[in-house]
């Protein structure tokens, strides 16, 4: 049997129990630039890696603003993100205006989760290409949620999605234990040193490249880029660029071991698509 049988529509099912098609939108997750997210106990934070077409295009956008208290970071297919931010973003004008307060962010997962799941069970529609990490922050605190086309949806306390995105997580994986007891300082640069990790070749963290959103306890939704990223950027570079994410322990061990994990990554990605 051959596996173009049964990838020509999402509703068919392989005989292995697959879906292709779902599966197929989630691998173009897996070459979208990187993004990642990690939350203390009153602030969630998303850096994002940015990529241009060219030298002549200008960096695209990775972080959308949904309300004052929620924020999303993609990869995958611009164009669907930006659908999917449209309906988030009426879906948190509604609920204010018939209840008057802010939507949490567990209800928002639910709905959009459920949105996402429809598209796997009709013919006349494809799944959404792209995955979401959403930070938000509510009267129980702040939360991080990764999306994912098949419509199943995580919360997490660190994640990284997107090309290259390995690197981002093992160094993640090192430093999530401390993270509750973390400053919004704190996380920012915890952040730059895992999506540093997910540059490509020699391209370098730049805050041209390089974007970060905060959202968190009385603080409603902020965008760090360009000028405002470069202290920020000065303290990695003052810190040794990639070495900072050793985590503090363990030194050139782990940084090595970063390193190995990132060219394993580079050989074994399929070549990113421009989202």
């Amino acid at each position: 049997m051959f596996r173009n049988q049964y990838d020509t529509d999402v509703t068919v099912w392989s005989p292995e129990g697959r879906l292709l098609q779902v599966e197929y939108a989630m691998e173009s997750v897996k070459q979208g630039s990187a993004c990642v997210g990690l939350r203390s106990s009153t602030h969630a934070v998303i850096g994002a890696l940015k990529r241009s077409v060219s030298e002549l295009s200008s960096h695209q956008k990775k972080i959308i603003s949904i309300d004052s208290h929620i924020a999303i970071g993609i990869a995958g297919l611009t164009a669907d993100a930006r659908t999917l931010a449209k309906w988030m973003r009426s879906e948190c004008l509604h609920h204010k205006y018939v209840y008057g307060t802010p939507i949490s962010a567990g209800r928002l997962m639910t709905d959009l989760a459920d949105r996402h799941q429809r598209t796997t069970q009709t013919y006349v529609r494809r799944p959404y290409g792209v995955g979401l990490l959403v930070a938000s922050y509510d009267k129980t605190g702040p939360h991080l949620h990764q999306t994912c086309p098949s419509g199943n949806v995580y919360e997490y306390y660190a994640s990284a999605i997107g090309a290259r995105s390995q690197s981002g997580r093992t160094y993640l994986e090192k430093i999530y234990e401390g993270l509750s007891e973390m400053s919004r300082d704190d996380l920012i640069m915890h952040a730059l040193r895992s999506i540093s990790g997910c540059v490509s070749g020699d391209d370098e963290l730049t805050k041209e490249n390089a974007s970060i959103a905060i959202v968190g306890k009385d603080e409603e939704f902020s965008l760090l880029e360009g000028e405002d990223l470069q202290p920020y950027l000065d303290r990695l570079e003052l810190e040794g660029g990639n070495q900072a994410a050793r985590g503090g322990e363990g030194g050139e061990e782990e940084e090595a071991e970063e390193e190995e994990e990132s060219s394993q990554d580079d050989n074994e990605e399929p070549e990113a698509m421009e989202d």
